[in-house]
């Protein structure tokens, strides 16, 4: 992998990360766009900051939520679309400090789960519907995009220099943060129009080893130049592709994987939506893990807290099974990449060293599993991840019909849902 890419290796050996999106739009709980889809002005919308009051936010509880679930990192909204600051930036009285809560969450989130041993990372958002000098009238996303009384002119200088300040609070007063998510690019608003090399030159004075994704020079329909061999200072160390799963590993057009990172919900919304209780099941979700993973990617599976700061049952519930699979197999997942092996039809494969380990999701009809593009010659040995137990290479009576072939001999007893095989190479 390019030098480029040197402080992503704790990144790729994570895997699994939480992403938290939580403001004043969990109030409606109707999503963190509702400001924008229903077209809300400040005025209206400042109800919600007016009585936001998280009594039951407790971020210690969330980092054991996420540990148990077998994360690795964690991502938390610091301002989203709307403006709305969960620290204590001296740039804006639009602050959770200045709410009912009066406490800095950020700082609270990153004091948390920094002690249970995560990484920790920050979600700053480039839009900014609150701020006066942010482009309203005609743009596409503002609340107001269709209101002539926004058709006035706006210091969009002013507004760079308020970001930028913005950013810099947060990779300077709060300790070392491993990555920063800066969202979103659109239209002609990328690159340079944010002023991005001066504010990631900034960002990597005050903190060398963080990770960006590739945001500042991406839309949503391109990634930008972290896919091409002359990317610049702020085409990202990662790319983010959201809810859509890449047919295969990210390349740059030399050749060379480049770090990405599926960014996915536990339901269908972001920010907590009271409407959305189409929640994916802990099985799914492991299974787009471990294809992540074979892709050589990274999960980051958002939570939408309650406006009060609680988690939903069925949050804890999928995340709560999610760990116990991992803590049984995770050593199939972290430290593990793409095995450039074709892909067998009934699973997936990941690959950590001389290790291949074999995510069979669809039990055969027989004795046998077909072992693709592995040469019975190159195996040392077979068991199964979850007690060890030895698994025997099957080369007589049916399998003989094909010796080309590597077959493992599995007992249909020894099946589970998503069954694990830990082959080692010679």
């Amino acid at each position: 992998m390019k030098a480029r890419f040197d402080n992503s290796k704790w990144f790729r050996d994570a895997r699994f990360g939480m992403f938290i999106h939580w403001g004043l739009y969990s109030i409606p709980a109707k999503g963190e766009w509702i400001k924008s889809i229903e077209k809300i002005s400040d005025k209206s919308y400042d109800r919600y900051f007016e009585q936001f009051d998280p009594t039951q936010f407790d971020p210690n509880f969330w980092a054991i939520t996420a540990k148990k679930a077998g994360m690795k990192y964690a991502v938390l909204t610091a301002k989203h679309h709307d403006g709305f600051c969960l620290f204590d930036s001296k740039y804006t009285d639009y602050k959770i400090t200045n709410t009912k809560y009066q406490k800095d969450a950020v700082r609270e989130f990153l004091d948390a789960f920094r002690a249970q041993g995560l990484k920790v990372g920050l979600y700053y958002s480039l839009l900014d519907w609150h701020h006066e000098d942010y482009p309203a009238f005609n743009d596409p996303y503002h609340p107001m995009r269709n209101n002539p009384e926004y058709n006035n002119q706006r210091n969009f200088d002013r507004y760079l220099e308020y970001m930028y300040n913005q950013v810099k609070e947060l990779v300077t007063d709060y300790g070392k943060i491993d990555l920063m998510w800066l969202d979103f690019s659109y239209d002609e608003l990328r690159g340079e129009k944010w002023n991005a090399s001066r504010l990631v030159n900034m960002i990597h004075g005050y903190q060398p080893k963080i990770l960006l994704n590739n945001r500042l020079d991406a839309a949503a329909d391109h990634f930008g130049g972290i896919m091409t061999d002359n990317a610049k200072v702020f085409s990202g160390d990662f790319a983010c592709p959201e809810l859509l799963m890449p047919p295969k590993g990210l390349k740059d057009t030399s050749g060379e994987a480049v770090p990405w990172e599926l960014c996915a919900s536990l339901n269908e919304s972001w920010g907590y939506n009271a409407q959305d209780n189409n929640y994916k099941d802990a099985d799914l979700l492991v299974k787009k893990l471990t294809e992540a993973v074979s892709k050589g990617g990274n999960l980051i599976l958002n939570v939408g807290p309650y406006a009060n700061g609680r988690l939903s049952n069925q949050t804890l519930s999928i995340m709560e099974k999610i760990g116990q699979w991992l803590e049984i197999y995770g050593e199939s997942i972290y430290g593990c990449n793409d095995s450039n092996l074709e892909k067998p039809e009934w699973g997936r494969y990941t690959q950590k060293g001389n290790y291949i380990y074999a995510h069979i999701y669809e039990r055969p009809i027989g004795p046998c599993v077909l072992l693709p593009s592995i040469d019975k010659k190159d195996i040392e040995s077979i068991v199964m991840l979850k007690d060890g137990s030895e698994i025997k290479l099957m080369t007589e009576w049916i399998a003989a019909n094909y010796p080309d072939y590597t077959f493992a001999e599995i007992a249909p007893s020894k099946y589970q849902d998503i069954t694990v095989l830990k082959i080692k190479l010679k």
